[in-house]
């Protein structure tokens, strides 16, 4: 419930402990569902930067980025967009 009420400090207590940043509630939503679909652009960036996966699939079939598009967040979609290049990023530079 952090990441679907926006508590940053919360979500970076949880990924500090090594919460699994894909696990689902009974709808199949993980914590970056919950964050997109309330449009917490920090905590979207803060869990893609953790290693959430942006390509679970809920149980309407819907990514973490469809339920944002869905509901208008066009702000999360650019967060997403960033995070996931700075992601690439890294990972480019690592290897």
């Amino acid at each position: 419930m952090a990441s679907a009420n926006g508590h940053l400090q919360i979500v970076e207590y949880l990924i500090s402990r090594g919460v699994d940043l894909n696990a689902t509630n009974e709808e199949m939503n993980t914590p970056l569902h919950w964050a997109c679909l309330n449009g917490h652009v920090e905590v979207v960036n803060k869990l893609i930067l953790a290693g959430a996966n942006l390509s679970v699939l809920n149980s309407y079939e819907r990514t973490p980025v469809d339920e944002a598009v869905s509901r208008g967040k066009m702000d999360v979609l650019d967060a997403v967009n960033v995070a996931a290049a700075q992601v690439e990023l890294r990972d480019v530079s690592v290897s």
